[in-house]
């Protein structure tokens, strides 16, 4: 029998019980923003810190050890952190349904593409990366669309990450949102 880890319960400073929602969002939609703002109870989980390791001679090459070494983190720091923000690279999300880590998918509608790579020069990012997100968006757009069971799907509708947050705190404990 599979069984999927959707949230686990932990204690906040007043004492409240809380569950920790995996979030994989896409690239540009605020979790550095978030986090910066609610510190205490978010973890900004860059995967660049475990997919890439120095070799003996001094290069930048990919750890063979990721995403696992990814994926173990993330489960170390469940129950720890109200949400955990981690990467929507393919790679990383068959891990999180591989390991039965539940998870919100949060990407942009398609049709949001020119204000996403706005957001990308606007925020400092490299022109390689702004051509390789320009390059893939529309099979990344594609490929959430087959993703089974595990992971619920958040369209961003609202202008980012925060807003989003608020909308699903909102849902969850039941306010009429018209």
């Amino acid at each position: 029998m599979m069984i999927i880890l959707k949230s686990n319960l932990f204690n906040n400073k007043k004492g409240y019980k809380m569950r920790t929602k995996i979030i994989s969002a896409f690239p540009g939609t605020g979790k550095s923003m978030y986090h910066q703002k609610h510190r205490e109870t978010t973890l900004d989980s860059d995967s660049s810190n475990f997919s890439w390791t120095i070799d003996e001679n001094g290069n930048k090459v990919r750890n063979p050890e990721f995403p696992k070494n990814y994926i173990r983190h993330i489960k170390e720091n469940i129950g720890k952190y109200e949400f955990i923000f981690v990467s929507s690279h393919k790679d990383v999300r068959e891990a999180l349904l591989d390991e039965c880590v539940f998870f919100y998918l949060v990407y942009p509608n398609s049709a949001r593409k020119d204000e996403f790579i706005e957001r990308y020069k606007n925020r400092g990012n490299d022109e390689q990366f702004i051509k390789f997100v320009s390059d893939n968006w529309d099979s990344w757009m594609k490929e959430v669309w087959f993703i089974p069971d595990g992971c619920k799907y958040i369209n961003m509708v609202l202008n980012n990450l925060e807003d989003e947050i608020e909308h699903l705190k909102a849902v969850e404990h039941g306010e009429n949102l018209a």
